[in-house]
């Protein structure tokens, strides 16, 4: 039964989805008298962190839609990750600097295990809509505030992406307020489908332009424009958690085919260039695969001109002219500098994961087991926590005992952490340890 001391009033009627979140909220062992909000991203990483952020192309549409019209409404709106950690806050700026005050700012976590309930924790929790007014907050720094949240989906996966949240007085909970934030949820996901259909379209006309060799099943390149320019510097090449690559050019997209993808990775990694029996043999794991790696580099060369002509690539050895980074160098960059949460939160997966290419393979692994050893040497357990709960940590024995260790003894994370160990244990068949990992007392 929910506790009656963190009711809004002895007589208030409690929604039903308001007293489950204040019930998560008191097993997560939080105090309605402290606000736990804490800063994840220092303003460094939060830049580099929400230049990654597939939300960041489509902050002009949010600011059409929503922030203009609010400067002067009484009323802020902010976009978080989906982590609940708020990367952007615009909107009224006296509200602003008020809401510093229980620090509702830019690269806060406000998850709802962090604070409790609060429309963008708690629409991340639900995955669903959600209006939070006054005293419905759990902590009660926030209950003069009222919230309004929709989450927002990858149109190509409808994995969450973030949330987009609209906070102040009465205003923020009114009649209109939800429907105008949904369909500012519903524009911005169109605009990442109409992305994603443009590339397709594109991909059909190089494909039917330039037939591709029967072994290389892969889709070819296509080039779509954004709105904002997030790389001027040089171009940077994502490949972490994707099938093919996602080529940026200044303010140019390009979706690369598998194997163009793993060329220019391999490129990228190795920059003192490869040769081209060595690239064929990092690439099709045969040294005599030259012939169909040049014909592989003519059709990466005619895709690369037109929007990277300063990546140009050069042969004898194969290499590449301009600057171009990856996504795993970023990551890579964050753990050297001890920012573990943030490498972590621009890991999105494994490097190329459906690659065969051997020297793909070796990257993916070098990425990965460094991210793995970072984490469990130096990592905060909240930050070794998410890890592990990610597809590639999920049955990582080494990792559930490590958070088991770190967990404070009396956290009541430490149960979760317990049973999935011994679930661990019994699909994998491993022998539990001779000294039992002991459930703590509740």
């Amino acid at each position: 039964m929910l506790d009656p001391r963190y009711a809004p009033s002895a007589s208030a009627v409690v929604r039903p989805v308001v007293r489950e979140s204040w019930q998560r909220s008191l097993r997560l062992r939080l105090n309605p008298d402290v606000l736990f909000a804490a800063v994840d991203l220092a303003e460094d990483d939060l830049r580099e962190y929400r230049a990654l952020h597939p939300l960041s192309l489509a902050l002009p549409t949010i600011h059409e839609l929503l922030v203009r019209h609010t400067f002067e409404t009484g009323l802020i709106v902010a976009v978080g990750d989906q982590s609940g950690r708020l990367l952007w806050i615009d909107g009224d700026r006296a509200l602003r600097r008020k809401a510093e005050g229980m620090l509702f700012v830019e690269g806060a976590n406000w998850s709802e295990s962090a604070v409790g309930t609060s429309a963008p924790g708690t629409a991340l929790a639900l995955d669903r809509s959600i209006q939070i007014q006054g005293a419905e907050h759990f902590s009660r720094i926030v209950h003069p505030w009222s919230c309004s949240a929709v989450p927002v989906h990858d149109p190509e996966t409808g994995s969450l992406l973030g949330v987009i949240d609209i906070t102040g007085g009465d205003d923020a909970v009114a009649p209109v307020t939800m429907p105008l934030l949904e369909a500012t949820v519903a524009a911005v996901e169109a605009q990442l489908h109409v992305l994603r259909l443009d590339r397709a379209s594109a991909g059909r006309q190089t494909s039917s332009r330039t037939p591709r060799p029967a072994d290389d099943p892969v889709l070819p390149s296509a080039r779509v424009r954004r709105s904002t320019t997030l790389h001027p510097a040089g171009a940077l090449l994502s490949v972490l958690g994707r099938e093919g690559g996602r080529l940026e050019v200044g303010e140019e997209i390009v979706a690369l085919g598998g194997r163009h993808a793993e060329i220019l990775t391999l490129l990228a990694w190795h920059r003192d260039g490869l040769s081209a029996r060595a690239l064929a043999t990092h690439l099709y794991g045969r040294a005599d695969a030259v012939p169909t790696l040049r014909a592989e580099m003519v059709r990466l060369r005619h895709t690369l001109l037109p929007v990277a002509e300063n990546l140009f690539l050069d042969s004898k050895p194969y290499r590449l002219r301009g600057q171009l980074e990856l996504d795993a160098h970023r990551v890579l960059a964050f753990l050297d500098r001890g920012a573990h949460r943030v490498a972590l939160a621009g890991y999105g997966g494994r490097l190329l994961p459906v690659s065969q290419s051997p020297g793909i393979r070796s990257i993916a692994d070098e990425v990965s087991g460094r991210l793995r050893d970072a984490l469990l040497t130096d990592a905060a357990v909240e930050t070794l926590l998410d890890y592990a709960r990610t597809e590639e940590a999920a049955y990582d024995l080494d990792v559930w005992r490590a958070v088991l260790r770190l967990l404070p003894p009396k956290s009541p994370k430490r149960i979760a952490a317990v049973t999935r160990i011994e679930r661990i244990e019994a699909e994998l068949g491993v022998q539990p340890r001779a000294t039992p990992v002991q459930r703590p007392r509740t």
